[in-house]
Parts: structure tokens; sequence; C-alpha cells
């Protein structure tokens, strides 16, 4: 019996938190000290957590520096915590990206850099390329970021625009031994596209690049230009022997998360379905899917009866076109809403696992029976404001946002759509 839609989606989304909080698993990951000194490096709005985490279980001493997002920090003893912008990056980032070089340029055979990657990382290591600024940068990076593009094909850029990233990192900390502990917020949890990959060897050009940039019509600063048509000092390849030796450990996933939210559904009698953890495309085209799917399930018990929930994960794309602020969750959940047009018995939540929707303050948002009726009732227009991209004014005005703060940890986008049945409890 689903007695408080509402309780349910909120206690799966808070588990699939759960699952990937670096203090819960960080500890089993550790490798063994070395011999030398231990280098605590590392960047991605879940870094500092995970650097204090180390500092908790270390055995020996420790130093280092790691760059997260503003308003995610958290106190170290030994490993600095600096603090930058994301998603468009920012002096604070750069700074910290040369010291960071600077660090592990002084490590010896004997030592151990030790690198703590999460998702956000790749705006956060901003060290722009040699003759490229940090304003030309910005410039793409905004570009990209309202293009539609997916995040594979922005971090392909990145990395051609950077001096850190692309496997960039792991190079200049050659000959130490280097291992990386990575929580995935990218379809695939492909370490290479991981805050662009700054420790693992990059299979991506500057023509494939070049030809991104193209396809998405960005307008590129002459600076930027110049680089990718020199095309000099391509990143690390599989099998740099720079990066032989570094070790690449994934100790939290988008599918773990999945996972924990399905083991609440079953206790609350609700069967889970997961659809995978890699969903990408518009996130308004995801909704009307969802949506679909949703109404089979009320209308034929496909593909399977309710009371069910519909989980997945993965990272889809807004492309803005209206003057709303975007938001991948809010923009699903808005599409969805329409497309189910009051459906009885179905309800949603979408969230961004790091606590952050884009350029908002909320996670995400939810979806019940009624919102398009309370819609009315306020003067909103549904429609309208998903044509303007603003799925974060609308869930607001409602007071159906997902408020979490910063999480400390990011593995992509959470969405589950809970099926009770006609009258909002189980139809079993």
């Amino acid at each position: 019996m689903v007695d408080s839609p509402h309780s349910l989606l909120r206690a799966m989304f808070d588990a699939a938190i759960s699952a990937a909080l670096p203090e819960k698993i960080v500890l089993r990951h550790l490798p063994a000290p070395p011999k030398g000194r231990t280098i605590v490096v590392g960047a991605g709005k879940a870094s500092a957590a995970m650097a204090r985490a180390v500092e908790e279980h270390w055995p020996t001493p420790v130093e280092g520096l790691v760059v997260t997002r503003y308003g995610h920090g958290v106190p170290c003893r030994h490993i600095e915590i600096v603090e930058a912008a994301h998603p468009v990056p920012d002096d604070a980032g750069v700074i910290a990206a040369r010291r960071i070089l600077d660090l592990v340029r002084q490590a010896g055979p004997d030592d151990l850099v030790l690198c703590l990657i999460s998702g956000g990382g790749s705006a956060l290591l901003a060290l722009p390329a040699s003759g490229i600024t940090l304003e030309d940068k910005q410039a793409v990076n905004k570009a990209l970021l309202a293009s539609g593009a997916d995040i594979a094909q922005m971090n392909v850029v990145r990395k051609h625009l950077s001096a850190i990233k692309g496997g960039r990192l792991a190079a200049v900390a050659h000959p130490a031994r280097l291992v990386s502990l990575l929580l995935s917020d990218v379809p695939g949890d492909d370490p290479s596209a991981i805050a662009s990959g700054p420790t693992v060897p990059d299979p991506s050009t500057f023509a494939e690049a070049s030809a991104i940039l193209k396809h998405y019509r960005i307008d590129l600063p002459d600076s930027v230009r110049a680089h990718l048509d020199r095309a000099e000092e391509e990143t690390p390849k599989p099998g740099d022997p720079r990066l032989a030796g570094c070790e690449t450990v994934m100790i939290a996933t988008p599918q773990q998360s999945l996972e924990a939210a399905a083991e609440v559904a079953k206790a609350a009698g609700v069967t889970p379905l997961l659809l995978g953890d890699a969903l990408e495309g518009e996130a308004s085209e995801a909704g009307k899917l969802m949506a679909g799917i949703a109404r089979s399930v009320m209308s034929h018990g496909h593909p399977l009866p309710a009371p069910c929930v519909l989980l997945s994960g993965g990272e889809t794309t807004v492309t803005v076109r209206g003057r709303g602020r975007g938001g991948r969750n809010v923009e699903f959940l808005l599409s969805l809403a329409v497309a189910l047009n009051g459906v009885a018995g179905v309800w949603g939540i979408s969230g961004d696992t790091d606590g952050i929707d884009g350029a908002g303050q909320a996670a995400g948002a939810i979806v019940t029976p009624d919102t398009l009726t309370r819609a009315a009732d306020l003067g909103l227009n549904a429609r309208a404001s998903l044509a303007e991209n603003d799925g974060h004014g609308f869930f607001e005005a409602l007071g159906d946002q997902v408020i979490t703060g910063p999480t400390l940890t990011n593995v992509n986008d959470f969405r589950a759509i809970l099926i009770t049945g006609r009258d909002g409890h189980s139809a079993a």
C-alpha cells in the first residue's frame, strides 16, 4: 500500500544520495600507503567530502589540495580545500588547477598521488591551454551549455582547451604512483568523461573537438580557433607510458544509487523497474517518453502493473531558447506534467544528486496528479513555462521544489515515476 506517494518519492531520492556519500564509501577503496609522501589532489562537487574521508582514515601524514564548487567545501586538517565556480569556471579554479599541477610535479617514484575526482571537476579544474584566456574559455563553455550538446561532447572540447584535463594531470605526476578514486556522474561511467578525465588516457582528438563546435555553430574566440587549428600537444592517448601504472577505482555510480532506491520501493510494496542509468537526450523529450510508459502502465498494466515505480538515471540536456533558467530535472518534470495532463495516480520526482539543478537553487521538484490544476489556479500556464525553459519558476511558484542544499556527492540525475493506481493508493 502506497500511503504517501510524496514521501515515498522523497525517500527513494534520499536513498540514492545516501548510497553515494563519500563518508560511507571512501574507506573501503583506499590504497596501501606509500614508502614516501601521500599527496592528495582532486576536483569536483564531492571532492572536499572525499578529502575529509581520506583524512579520517589515512594512517600516515597526508598533504594536498582539492577544489570544489562554492558552498560544497568541508573543513579538513591537512588537505587544503579551495572553492571555485561551476558550471562556468573562474579565476579561483584556474589558480587551484595550476597549484595542483605544481604539487604533483614534485612527486617522486616512492610517493603516492591520490586523486579524488567527481562530477563538476571539469569546470573546477579550469586551466586553459597556452594562448587561451579564461574569458575565452568561459565564452565557449557558456555557449556549449546552452547549445544542447551532451556531456560527452562538452568534455571532448574541454579536454582540448585545457592544460590539465584529458590525462595531462597524470602525465605530470609521472613517475609517482597515481591512484584515482572516482564518483561517476556520466552515462556509462566512462572514466575519461568524468571531470574530463584528468588522470586517464584520452581517445578523443582535436579534430573531434573542432567538429563538435562546428556542429553546434559555436562562435569561437580567435585564440580558441587558432589553438584548435594548430592541434599541437595532443592529449595522452591509450598506451602512453606515463599513464601505464595509473590505477582508477570507481567508488560510486548512478546504477548503485538506482538500486538503493529500488530497495526502498520494494520495502513499501512497490515494484521497481530500472530503465537504465545512462538516459540522454533532450529533457523535454524524455518527459514525454516517461509519460507514455506511465500511461501504458495505467491502461494496460505494461510493462508491469501498478503499484510500480520507473527508475532512471543519466544526464539529459536542455537547449535553452526561452527566458527561463533551464535545469534538466525541472524541464523533464514540466514536460512530464504536460504530457500526463492530470492523469490520476501518477507521481514523479527528478533531481540532481548534487543538490543543484543547473542554475537554480533546488535539486529538482515533484509532479503530482493535480500539478496542472494547481498551476492554473495560480495563473500559470505549464506549456508556456515549458516553452520558456522556466521549470524552476514554475515549481517554485507551486511550492513543489525539492531543496536539499549541497549534498557533497554527485552521481548524476535521479528520476522516479510512481504509478500508484487511480485513487493514489495501491492498485493491488
